[in-house]
């Protein structure tokens, strides 16, 4: 079976991808009635059509889904396939990071709304790390304003005697 993306009435929908297509189509339905651009939702209906193709593969369901099963998706991306309908392969060395990015991002946002949903009862999907970049340390609540005034030291006055 072979997952695909078609453009309809309604937008781009999977096409062909049973169960998990259904709730791709809900997912990418709720993107469009929260206004996300249509290239947006666009993206991450082949986004979400590479990752069905990832579960069709391995026989999974989207209620089977654990986090380990993400780390293997990624190494799934970066492996090189045989390319279908084309003459000749121009990227051997698999998808760009921003791309592998993005379709994580899709794949959380849609385990998200199934959560949302009630359809499943977690989210798989390990949250991003944070960046360990240079930080400035809290101050409280009004720190951006920064230390304030310091009183002037007034001098003291010269004894004549």
């Amino acid at each position: 079976m072979s997952v695909r993306v078609v453009c309809e009435d309604q937008g781009h929908r999977l096409a062909d991808a049973g169960a998990i297509g259904e709730a791709v189509n809900a997912f990418l339905t709720h993107l469009a009635a929260r206004r996300f651009s249509a290239s947006t939702v666009r993206a991450y209906g082949y986004d979400l059509a590479n990752f069905s193709a990832f579960l069709v593969e391995r026989a999974l369901q989207l209620a089977e889904v654990v986090p380990g099963d993400l780390f293997d998706y990624l190494d799934w991306q970066a492996q090189s396939r045989r390319p279908v309908g084309k003459v000749v392969q121009l990227n051997a060395q698999g998808p760009a990071a921003a791309a592998m990015n993005r379709r994580i991002s899709a794949v959380r946002g849609l385990f998200e709304h199934l959560v949302a949903m009630g359809d499943r009862a977690d989210n798989p999907v390990p949250a991003a790390r944070r960046s360990s970049g240079l930080r400035t340390p809290a101050r409280g609540l009004l720190g951006h304003l920064g230390p304030g005034r310091q009183p002037e030291v007034v001098p003291r006055s010269v004894d004549v005697r």
